[in-house]
């Protein structure tokens, strides 16, 4: 049971993480009333993957989780190879997509997937650190501190590092550090409004489990 949750929370994480770079060419403006935001369509499914990592971190422990993480960077580099491989062979006169369209949005892949490993492998295992170590600071108290204090400052070190990497050269620093800000903000926004469902999963999880202790980590 506990090794079918683990597989499952697993799926859910990398299925997000490749969700975020098929579809992070696209950039859309999201108005929120007091802001609207410009950042890539990837940013909508990235918050997940925190927010999965928080609750794999709390019921399974940092190792397993960081596991998790180095599976889903491999996952992401695979999706590229696949890419690469549907480029590299001729559409059909009547396929439904050309090579044109294929080449149009897929093009950028390589340096967008790169930009994103890169940023992804970092934030993710700072997020994982710092979560154990608001834990390890308020002795397993306050679930909100971790989620949230970890995934802002990890979640800033990957929107700087992504969106510098695809956009420096491209566009000018104004650009750049607007991308930056609304990018950021908007995740941070998102993290806070997940704080309840990471108190219900982690609430369930420990029921589940018969976790009475906020150290203890289920295994399998």
């Amino acid at each position: 049971m506990a090794r079918r949750d683990f597989m499952l929370l697993s799926a859910l994480f990398i299925s997000a993480l490749i969700t975020c770079n098929l579809i992070a060419n696209k950039f859309i403006t999201i108005d929120l009333g007091f802001k609207q935001f410009v950042i890539s369509a990837g940013v909508l499914p990235y918050p997940i993957t925190f927010l999965i990592t928080d609750i794999l971190s709390e019921i399974y422990g940092k190792k397993k989780t960081q596991e998790v993480v180095v599976v889903g960077f491999a996952a992401a580099i695979f999706t590229l190879l696949i890419l690469a491989l549907g480029a590299w062979f001729d559409a059909i006169p009547n396929s439904v997509v050309s090579d044109e369209v294929y080449n149009q949005v897929f093009k950028n892949s390589w340096r967008l997937i790169g930009a994103s490993m890169a940023a992804y492998i970092v934030a993710q295992l700072v997020d994982v650190k710092l979560f154990h170590f608001w834990k390890r600071l308020t002795q397993g108290r306050m679930l909100w501190v971790r989620n949230n204090f970890s995934t802002i400052f990890s979640q800033l070190v990957d929107t700087i590092m992504v969106v510098s990497i695809i956009f420096i050269g491209r566009e000018d620093f104004s650009t750049i550090t607007q991308y930056i800000i609304d990018g950021w903000l908007f995740k941070v926004i998102i993290a806070a409004l997940d704080t309840p469902f990471f108190y219900a999963a982690v609430f369930w999880y420990r029921n589940k489990y018969a976790i009475s202790d906020s150290n203890q980590e289920v295994d399998f």
